[in-house]
């Protein structure tokens, strides 16, 4: 079972969300309904989404559970080590948060990728890290289990994002919402729901059947190019119609998630891109990995110039990046490809007049955005893997 391509998904979550929706006009959708919902819906995932027969089932499920509970020890361990005055210790606990998803991703071949990994391992282990960054950064004082299982497997969002933040979540989980405030999320659930069907289940099915299938199997230069915009224009709707499906489920379980997308086709330039595009993931490598790789630099000095330190910090974050998506060369190359535009962009942005930064010409923004549609799509192209 794939969430939000098949239709055993969306019956299964008629269980949850009817029950959930009456709750929430009468006033009564609280966190514990939420917690049940989670747990409900994400065991049947895991159980319909992994092969095997029902013991082999049985025994994924059994494995997540697992990788939940190593989760919680590791942040309730850090979180007592800091309670008890001690500094550092942070790389440790980053380590251990991380190491179940390094095991998958980077030594398949020790036998154990079968038993780890499951459908989000990624957006889940990222959140994970965010308790763990928060606790170091002493925003969490404290870390109740049932809300920790509810923020990690949080099931509209746990197979595809977005990747949401442990003080937002919990913040809209223990805030009981109105009558009043509830038919306005449920109001943004239903918009969402119906752009989740137009963008997955209208537009990239008619790009993905006219468009990219009968360019995928024919080579060429110009067969490529083509493939390049199809590939580019599926990747958007299909996972933009993910993200507001999860945003729609969400929303109507009374958790504002935030968006994925903005218009990124729009962006001016390549910075403006990663603000518009799978926001999420962008905002969370911005200030979890280039920020603190900046301010650990103004404090240790490792680094004189701040525009080298810039671009260290941007080939770590979007190297980073290319890796989170998969060890293949294709997803390495692309973290570096667009680690190699922002450096590019934030010299270029250097040197052009003040003025011109703040009110470029018409002429110029289009000019711009074509560019950097160009510079994206090519991206794409090497993230698909058809170059390799």
């Amino acid at each position: 079972m794939t969430p939000y391509a098949d239709l055993l998904f969306f019956g299964l979550s008629l269980y949850v969300l009817i029950p959930t929706i009456a709750l929430g006009v009468a006033g009564r959708l609280g966190w514990r309904w939420v917690a049940v919902a989670t747990l409900f819906m994400s065991a049947a995932q895991l159980f319909l989404s992994s092969l095997g027969d029902a013991r082999e089932r049985v025994w994924h499920v059994a494995s997540v559970a697992g990788f939940l509970l190593w989760q919680w020890l590791v942040a309730t361990a850090f979180l007592r080590w800091r309670r008890s005055g001690k500094s550092g210790g942070v790389w440790w606990a980053v380590i251990a948060c991380l190491l179940p998803l390094l095991i998958v991703k980077l030594a398949p071949g020790l036998g154990v990728r079968g038993v780890l990994a499951f459908l989000g391992i990624s957006y889940v282990s990222f959140r994970a890290l965010d308790v763990v960054l928060a606790i170091h950064d002493g925003l969490a004082q404290d870390i109740p289990f049932a809300k920790y299982l509810t923020f990690l497997f949080f099931f509209p969002t746990l197979s595809s994002g977005p990747i949401d933040r442990w003080r937002r979540f919990r913040g809209d989980l223990e805030r009981k919402p109105t009558r009043t405030e509830y038919v306005g999320l449920l109001d943004s659930a239903v918009a969402a729901f119906f752009q989740g069907l137009l963008y997955k289940f209208v537009l990239a099915v008619i790009v993905e059947r006219y468009w990219l299938a009968p360019t995928a199997t024919r080579h060429g230069a110009l067969v490529t190019l083509s493939y390049m915009y199809a590939y580019s224009a599926y990747l958007f709707f299909d996972f933009a119609g993910y993200s507001a499906f999860a945003i729609s489920f969400s929303r109507a379980l009374g958790v504002r998630t935030p968006p994925n997308f903005d218009k990124p086709f729009l962006a001016a330039n390549i910075a403006d891109f990663w603000a518009r595009w799978h926001m999420s993931l962008s905002t969370f490598l911005r200030d979890q990995v280039y920020m603190r790789f900046l301010l650990a630099n103004a404090r240790r000095r490792w680094i004189a110039s701040r525009q080298k330190a810039s671009a260290i910090a941007l080939l770590l974050t979007f190297g980073l990046m290319g890796v989170w998506h998969g060890t293949a060369a294709h997803y390495v190359v692309y973290g570096l490809y667009h680690a190699f535009l922002m450096i590019v962009y934030e010299w270029w942005h250097r040197r052009r007049p003040r003025k011109e930064r703040k009110e470029p010409s018409v002429r110029r923004r289009l000019a711009a955005t074509l560019l950097t549609v160009h510079a994206v799509c090519f991206g794409f192209l090497v993230f698909s893997g058809r170059l390799f």
